[in-house]
C-alpha cells in the first residue's frame, strides 16, 4: 500500500500498490504491520457497507464520542463518492479544517479517518457502494454528528440539493 499523509495530521489517503500482469492486478488493501508502521490504529472491530441508489446522496458528518471514538478505513467498491473528513480534535493545529477526496471503484483509493474526525460522503453516481472498516464497535449512545453545510467548516459539496436523512440535515451549528 502507498500511504500519503494529508494536510490533516494523522489522516491518510491510501493507494493500492498493484502487482499487474495479463490477468489484471493483485494488491493488499489492509495490513496491520503497515498501519502500525505509519502510526495508524490497526484495530478492526467491525465492517459495514453503505449502498446508495441515487447520485447526490449525502451521508454525514458522523463520528463517535469517547470512549467509543473510532478510526475508519473507507473505500468505494462500486460507483464513486466525494469523501470528506473534518478534524474535530480541539488541540489540533488543523481543528475545524476539512479535506475531500474522490474515492471510486475505478481508482481503488481509500481514506484513513483517525479518531476525533467527522466523516461523510456524497455519491457522484447512482448505485454507489461504500465499504468501511472501523476500529470500534458502533455505540448508538456515543454517535454524534455535525451539519454537512455548517459555515464554520465551509465544505463545498459536488452536487447541490443532496438526498439526505433528516437527522443528518438537522444537526445543530458546531460550537466546539
Amino acid at each position: 500500500m502507498i500511504f500519503s499523509e494529508t494536510g490533516l495530521k494523522g489522516a491518510f489517503i491510501l493507494d493500492l500498490e498493484r502487482r499487474e500482469d495479463e490477468r489484471g492486478f493483485f494488491a493488499r488493501s489492509w495490513c496491520r504491520d503497515e498501519f502500525e508502521a505509519h502510526g495508524l490504529n490497526p484495530a478492526l472491530a467491525q465492517c459495514n457497507v453503505s449502498f446508495n441508489r441515487r447520485r447526490g446522496t449525502l451521508r454525514g458528518m458522523h463520528y463517535q464520542a469517547d470512549p467509543f471514538a473510532e478510526a475508519k478505513l473507507v473505500r468505494c467498491t462500486a460507483g464513486s463518492v466525494y469523501d470528506v473528513i473534518i478534524d474535530l480534535r480541539p488541540g489540533s493545529p488543523t481543528f475545524k479544517q476539512h479535506i475531500g477526496e474522490v474515492l471510486s471503484a475505478a481508482n481503488h483509493r481509500m481514506m484513513y479517518v483517525p479518531e476525533g474526525f467527522a466523516h461523510g460522503f456524497q455519491t457522484l453516481q447512482d448505485d454507489t457502494e461504500v465499504f468501511y472498516q472501523m476500529s470500534q464497535f458502533y455505540s448508538p449512545a456515543h454517535g454524534r454528528g455535525v451539519r454537512y453545510d455548517d459555515p464554520v467548516f465551509g465544505i463545498e459539496w459536488k452536487i447541490a440539493d443532496p438526498v439526505m436523512a433528516e437527522r443528518d440535515r438537522s444537526y445543530p451549528d458546531f460550537t466546539g
